[in-house]
């Protein structure tokens, strides 16, 4: 029978605790989620700032119409890329639906025109989301990997490299994990071996930095950085910065870009507007670095493992995906709702329960969140 693998792949998925399924939320906020008509505390959402509680009323059309190379780059777009430059000193800017897609096309075009008998290679952090990986296999350029964070063996992957064009990828805030790449180092690594430095800043955007500028605020300016809306600011969509000349070439080359309907304006106003606020929000940032902290010390007075984060993120792990999803129910019959996260999403025999935490959380919600960890684990 045709296309017989599926039913075998699925098959293969439950057995192995793998199947994945869709939860119909019914209502959420940064707090509070509900489902099935029951409210759950909420410690699995990245809206680290509760700006997407905020209402907002858009006056711009919700649909562009085209693609931004025929008649859909308007004026909203061109002042939000404007202001998006000016606050993080790029010279450029583009946008794009979602993370996914800024991600996965930039890599994949950037070597499109690579000249005849040169060679391209990505360096890739082992941890690095999928849309880079993935952006990487579609590209002309050799990927290779480095260890999590592994300074030294990234620094022999490059030694080792004879490839004319170097590309070093890594995330700001790694996304399961939590924890913070070593940008000092990394810039001085691709600055000693001629290569350029690609950021992807989704999770550190809006919380990092004294004023919540993500990693530019470390002193290290990638050459190009990507940072996405659906996190700290609270709506949808993302921008690639970089060079005038880089973002030139990829309006030439990315193929995303050239043969997608441009994000909505309505899209993009809603994006202004919560960029502004993600700007004003010093007292939302003081109060979730708060919430990070008492986590992080109730886990540890409680016995808790936790994997050293100092972010929003923080995951549990424990191992196994059958034990992970009987944790993951356990805490919710007590009302405390969490994603178990399993393979392929991170290494095997690393599953675990990510715990987000947000500006909105309280006091009480923490603690009994510890609570309920320490009587389920």
């Amino acid at each position: 029978m045709a296309f017989e693998y599926i039913d075998q792949a699925l098959y293969a998925k439950a057995q192995d605790a793998l199947l994945r399924q869709r939860v119909c939320i019914e209502k959420a906020s940064a707090r509070h989620i509900q489902v099935d008509g029951s409210q759950y505390l909420n410690f699995a959402s990245n809206d680290y700032l509760a700006l997407a509680d905020l209402a907002i009323t858009s006056t711009f059309n919700p649909g562009s119409k085209s693609s931004a190379l025929v008649t859909g780059y308007q004026r909203t777009h061109r002042l939000f890329e404007a202001k998006l430059c000016e606050l993080l000193g790029f010279e450029r800017a583009m946008l794009f639906a979602s993370g996914f897609a800024a991600n996965f096309s930039v890599i994949s075009a950037l070597f499109h025109d690579a000249k005849v008998g040169q060679s391209s290679a990505v360096f890739q952090d082992k941890l690095n989301h999928a849309s880079l990986i993935d952006g990487s296999l579609n590209s002309k350029a050799k990927l290779v990997r480095f260890n999590h964070n592994d300074m030294g063996h990234l620094r022999s992957r490059l030694e080792k490299s004879d490839a004319d064009n170097k590309l070093v990828v890594s995330e700001g805030i790694f996304s399961m994990d939590g924890d913070g790449a070593p940008l000092d180092a990394l810039n001085q690594l691709t600055q000693t071996h001629k290569a350029w430095l690609m950021i992807d800043d989704a999770h550190s955007f809006g919380v990092c930095g004294e004023n919540g500028f993500g990693s530019v605020e470390s002193g290290v300016k990638p050459d190009i950085l990507v940072i996405t809306f659906g996190k700290a600011m609270g709506c949808q969509g993302a921008a690639v910065l970089a060079s005038k000349r880089v973002i030139e070439y990829m309006l030439q080359c990315n193929r995303e870009y050239t043969y997608s309907t441009a994000i909505s304006p309505a899209l993009v106003e809603i994006a202004s507007t919560q960029l502004t606020r993600l700007c004003d929000a010093h007292k939302a940032r003081s109060s979730l670095k708060a919430n990070i902290e008492l986590f992080k010390k109730l886990s540890l007075d409680a016995g808790i493992a936790l994997k050293g984060s100092d972010s929003a993120i923080q995951p549990v792990i424990l191992g196994g995906t059958e034990n992970t999803l009987d944790a993951q129910k356990k805490l919710s019959t007590k009302g405390i709702w969490l994603t178990a996260i399993r393979p392929p999403t991170v290494p095997h025999n690393t599953s675990r329960l990510r715990v987000t935490l947000t500006a909105a959380h309280q006091k009480e919600d923490i603690e009994y969140l510890v609570r309920c960890l320490e009587d389920v684990l």
